[in-house]
Order: C-alpha cells, then structure tokens, then sequence
C-alpha cells in the first residue's frame, strides 16, 4: 500500500487519446437522444433537474469530504475519489435507469446539462475540496492544474461530441433514428471493451493494490447513490423521478477522471487505482440497484 504512488500504470499517451476518442463516441451517441426542445421541457418545470444537479455537484462532494475525514485514506487515493465526485454522470446511467424503471428522458437530460456543467463545476470541485482537505492540498498544489487547459479537455472530449449529436436529432431526426441503436450499443461495445484491455495490461498492480482501495471505492459509491435518492426525496419528486436521481448521482463519468489523471496528475498510482476501480465497480452495483428498483414500478 505504501509503494501504491510508485506504480507506473501500462497507459501510454496512445492510449490517452484512444480513451479520449472513445469517450467522444460515447456522448455524441447518448446525445442522439436529446432535442432542443428537451431542453425547453426542463426549463418549464426545472425542479428535478435542479435537485439532480445539486445531488452530483454539491451533495456528493460533501459528503465525500466527510467520509475522508472519517477514513482518513492515502493522500492520493483520497484525491482519486475527490476527482471522482467533481466528475458529471456516467456514460452508462442512462442505461442503467432504463432498467430501474426509471424517467429516461431526465437521464439523459441530466448528463446532457451536467456535461456542460462540468466545464466549471469539475474544475472547481477539484480546487475546493482538494485543497479544503488537508492531505490532498500537497498534490494540488505540486500539479497546479490549469483551468484553461482543464476546459479544453472536457469540451473536445464531451461538450463538442454531444452538441454534434443534439444538432444531428435537431435537424436530421431521420439519419439520428437509424444510427441511435447501433451507435449507443457499438460506443458501450467500445468502451467495454477498453477498459478490460487497460485491466489486463495492468493486472498485476491490481491484483497487489485494488484490495485496500477496494472498500473504500464500495464505500464512496453506496454514499453517492444514497445521497442521490436523499436529495430527490426531500426535493417531494416521484419515485420515477427519483430513480433517475439516484442513479445518476451513483454513476460518474471515471473515463473521464482517468483522463484528468492522465492529463493533469501523471498517472499517480493511487488516483488512477481509484477511477479505475470505481469504473468497474459502479457498474455492477448500478445493475443490482437497478433490479432492486426494477421489482417494483415506480410511480410517476
């Protein structure tokens, strides 16, 4: 656990760009789903977009802020978490509140917004908390990340992908319908199938390290969904809408942390152990969530 910052993970600057390239695929597909007039529909009644916002980008890194004061883990890895929780959702809530039985159309709404939300909030979480913190502030404050070249990174990678994909629904709904499926199913296809060839490649370190990260990750994860389901719970929606809350909140978008921390953070082992495994992790706890959710249908 000590030698976890010596690490050098197998992640070439190759490989940086191809998950930058995947993460791409990844939004313009889940941005088929979007219109302008989606937009519009959230703006008329904006309470469940705003109690999800307030989940992911305040509630969340709160309470991850406790529980490292609580826990007290490795600078780094505590870092990695921090990073975790300033990230927007996932690129898989959107499936995964499909099958909870949850309202779709808010998902993927959510992590439209969120996304560009990101542009600020990711930034600015990471500078909050990070240096709130205590022992996180030194990492901070070696890497002095670059607000400019953050924004940048985020709009090629998300903000660009999902406004080509909500202009191409907008003014071409026929090429979006016939391409939505297969691209949403080929970019998940994709990104599945990265992340397993990043696994193997780094397998040993894994093996030795992801044990003492592991319950830390199960930890900050069962925290984000509950805050996620407290925030829509007191905000009165319905359990329709409340299900997309949840998930949303549970699920972060750990691509694109793996990219900051290959970016900004030099790969530092802890941080990257953590993203990692929490892009793992989230998606089978999400799945069983969701059957959890699913035995019951919620109402709207």
């Amino acid at each position: 656990m000590n030698n976890i910052d010596t690490i050098t993970l197998n992640f070439s600057a190759g490989s940086l760009t191809l998950l930058n390239a995947i993460l791409a695929i990844v939004m313009f597909a889940i941005a088929l789903d979007l219109k302008l007039s989606d937009f519009q529909t959230l703006a008329r009644a904006p309470k469940p977009l705003i109690a999800g916002l307030l989940s992911q980008f305040v509630v969340l890194p709160a309470m991850t802020f406790l529980m490292l004061v609580l826990f007290n883990p490795q600078p780094s890895i505590a870092m990695g978490l921090i990073l975790v929780a300033a990230c927007p959702g996932g690129n898989i809530s959107n499936f995964i509140t499909h099958r909870a039985g949850g309202n779709v159309a808010l998902s993927v709404s959510m992590t439209a917004v969120a996304t560009f939300g990101a542009l600020v909030m990711t930034p600015a979480n990471i500078a909050l908390w990070g240096n709130l913190y205590a022992p996180t502030r030194a990492i901070l404050q070696s890497v002095q990340i670059d607000p400019v070249s953050l924004a940048i990174t985020v709009t090629f990678m998300l903000l660009l992908p999902m406004l080509l994909g909500i202009a191409l629904n907008s003014f071409r709904p026929a090429i979006a319908a016939r391409i939505r499926k297969p691209m949403q199913w080929l970019s998940m296809g994709i990104f599945v199938t990265f992340i397993v060839l990043a696994l193997a490649a780094n397998w040993t370190f894994f093996l030795q390290f992801a044990g003492a990260v592991a319950l830390l990750v199960v930890v900050h994860n069962a925290v984000a969904f509950a805050s996620g389901y407290s925030v829509a719970r007191l905000a009165g929606v319905s359990e329709y809408i409340r299900r997309a809350i949840t998930i949303e909140t549970g699920i972060q978008n750990s691509g694109l942390g793996l990219v900051l921390i290959f970016r900004f953070f030099g790969g530092l082992g802890g941080m990257a152990v953590a993203a990692a495994l929490w892009g793992i992790w989230h998606a089978i706890s999400g799945i069983v969530l969701a059957s959890v959710f699913a035995r019951k249908v919620a109402v709207r």
